[in-house]
């Protein structure tokens, strides 16, 4: 990370996640201190989005955009949002969400998507999220229920107003 970029939050964060705790296996293996040759876990900085974007999804403390930047190239090859919801209806607890998990097509196939996905999975753990959820295509179930989540039988509906 560049010394005039602001991280969207603490990077410490990212390097205390108890890994230990990590139900995923990796072959080769990979963690959130060593994500590959090249390859660096970090949150999502200024210079990687609009200021105001940025300075918007910082303000509130409730995201944690993780990426994954290819050092040698400079530039983000997967992504993934941790989104952290206080619920009126449990007293203020704090429900993580996860949501837009993308990987470059050049990368796929070196775990970073798993990689992302337990990290955030642990990192919500570690801020006291009494649960965390996502959405996901079916053709995708399989992939989620590697990392312990679990069909809901709840529906998911939303009403588009932007195309």
């Amino acid at each position: 990370m560049k010394p005039d970029e602001t991280p969207m939050f603490d990077p410490r964060l990212l390097q205390e996640v108890d890994w230990s705790q990590n139900t995923a296996t990796f072959s080769p293996a990979i963690s959130p201190t060593h994500p590959g040759e090249g390859l660096v876990l970090r949150p999502l900085c200024t210079a990687d989005l609009n200021r105001e974007s940025f300075e918007h999804m910082k303000k509130s403390g409730d995201y944690y955009v993780t990426v994954v930047e290819d050092v040698t190239l400079g530039q983000i090859v997967a992504t993934a949002t941790l989104i952290i919801e206080h619920k009126f209806t449990h007293s203020c607890a704090k429900r993580g969400r996860i949501e837009d998990v993308v990987v470059s097509d050049e990368c796929r196939g070196k775990q970073l998507g798993k990689l992302l996905l337990s990290t955030l999975t642990l990192l919500s753990k570690k801020l006291n999220c009494y649960k965390i959820t996502l959405e996901c295509l079916p053709k995708n179930v399989g992939f989620y229920k590697k990392f312990g989540y679990t069909v809901s039988e709840e529906n998911y509906m939303y009403q588009r107003f932007l195309k």
